[in-house]
């Protein structure tokens, strides 16, 4: 087999950049792409610069305006421990974005891996991965998280290793899919035919050509793992008081419904839904403009 000429080489890898250029140019005509950009990215923002940007301190007590409605001094209003709801919502997305970031990565560093070795060996090593994959993904996330973190005690450490650990499944299916149709086409045989090893046919030669899929499934997970870290702490599962987050800070003042003070959950309840909705738009562009 004769060696693959520079020149070649160059011209693959600028019709490559070519490739990646018009895709991108299609994602940012894409106005829906942008709005779910512009969310997440005032999210990040929120996470990363909270407490410069909240008005007051998360934590600060303010025992003459408690269950305070929203006005010019608290502008979404105040807890049942006079607590700054603005300043709580903006700094809570930290702890929601870093936890379910970190699981989401976990997964797909786990799920690829599983992916590329089911799709690229087949055979009995496919048959027995595949089989413990199938009885992973029937367990529900949020119980089955439950059930880990009960059992090995709550810490945002069990929450994003249990989350990554679910969802892993999830992707290496998506991952193995693509694999097999890309471990049959020349380049991949081309590589078999130099004597290169499976680790290197693996993450040199097939990755690369699977990471479409790899995008998507992490911008669709972020989305889930999102729902689910708010969820856990919700329930009390997740971080813990007196930290900013928005699932536990609806379940702190949950009983002020009640009463009518309806300040003291909704920004958290929209906060959560508006991040969900912004993944999920990013996510939801993204694979239209791959599926082209």
């Amino acid at each position: 087999m004769s060696a693959v000429t520079p020149e070649v080489a160059g011209a693959v890898d600028a019709g490559a950049g070519r490739v990646r250029r018009e895709l991108l140019r299609e994602l940012v005509r894409s106005r829906t792409f942008l709005v779910g950009l512009l969310v997440v990215g005032f999210w990040v923002a929120c996470a990363l610069f909270g407490s410069a940007i909240a008005p007051d301190s998360p934590y600060a007590l303010d025992l003459g305006a408690v269950n305070a409605a929203p006005s010019a001094a608290h502008w979404l209003g105040t807890d049942q421990l006079g607590r700054d709801m603005l300043s709580r919502v903006v700094v809570g997305a930290r702890s929601v974005l870093e936890i379910a970031l970190a699981a989401t990565v976990l997964g797909i560093v786990l799920g690829t891996v599983l992916g590329l070795i089911t799709g690229y060996f087949r055979g009995l090593v496919d048959e027995v991965l595949s089989r413990l994959i199938e009885a992973v993904l029937v367990l529900p996330v949020v119980i089955t998280s439950l059930l880990v973190i009960v059992a090995l005690g709550a810490s945002t450490t069990t929450v994003t290793i249990t989350i990554g650990a679910i969802f892993a499944p999830l992707i290496a299916r998506t991952v193995r899919a693509a694999v097999i149709q890309e471990r049959e086409l020349d380049y991949v045989e081309a590589a078999r035919l130099r004597s290169e090893n499976a680790l290197y046919v693996m993450f040199v030669e097939l990755l690369p050509n699977v990471l479409a899929p790899i995008t998507v499934e992490f911008t669709v997970r972020l989305g889930y793992a999102i729902f689910t870290v708010a969820t856990l702490s919700f329930l009390g599962f997740g971080v813990q008081v007196p930290t900013p987050d928005w699932g536990l800070d609806i379940a702190s003042n949950i009983s002020g419904l009640s009463p009518g003070y309806w300040w003291e959950v909704l920004p958290d309840a929209v906060a959560i839904a508006t991040l969900v909705i912004g993944v999920n738009l990013v996510a939801d562009s993204i694979e239209r403009v791959l599926d082209r």
